[in-house]
């Protein structure tokens, strides 16, 4: 599928969910901690292609997540995403070494999940800040942004490697 986001940057996690449920957004997940690893081969193939493998953990839940070179948008993140939930996240860890991929960037974050409608809002506590990130088509991201205040020229499209490598975290894109 195609993934379409953009980040906001915010200042009180708190206070913008109790702004988002204001605005009719429902909360899909409760605020957890999610730690995200990016794969590549030693000769950095990935990295060099602008593509990423990453396997994410939730509590017992984890994700495999392959992400495509970035399109071209000015406004907007926009690349294919394929994604599988994982059973045992320790034998795939296994399974992506015996292929020749190695961790090569390890990140930690806190996330509450909501959504309104087909739009998918996620309020992510990172080492970069605190950000808002609204996934899912072009003008509906536009629209509640609206709603929110927010022009375009406050979209972010930065991946949060990029963000935390502004921290002195080098890596490859997310």
């Amino acid at each position: 599928m195609t993934e379409i986001e953009i980040k906001i940057k915010i200042g009180d996690p708190k206070a913008m969910r109790e702004k988002l449920l204001g605005l009719g957004v429902a909360v899909s997940r409760d605020r957890h901690f999610e730690k995200n690893v990016l794969y590549d081969f030693d000769s950095g193939a990935l990295r060099a292609s602008r593509r990423a493998l990453r396997l994410r953990t939730a509590g017992k839940r984890a994700t495999l997540t392959f992400k495509g070179e970035p399109q071209k948008s000015r406004s907007f993140k926009v690349r294919e995403e394929f994604e599988t939930q994982v059973h045992d996240p320790r034998e795939m860890r296994r399974i992506l070494k015996a292929l020749g991929l190695k961790e090569v960037f390890a990140y930690g974050k806190h996330r509450t999940v909501l959504r309104k409608s087909r739009l998918t809002l996620c309020i992510d506590e990172t080492e970069a800040g605190n950000f808002l990130e609204l996934e899912g088509e072009r003008h509906e991201i536009v629209k509640f942004a609206r709603a929110l205040k927010v022009r375009r020229t406050e979209f972010i499209t930065r991946s949060y490697i990029e963000l935390l490598a502004g921290r002195g975290q080098e890596g490859a894109p997310d």
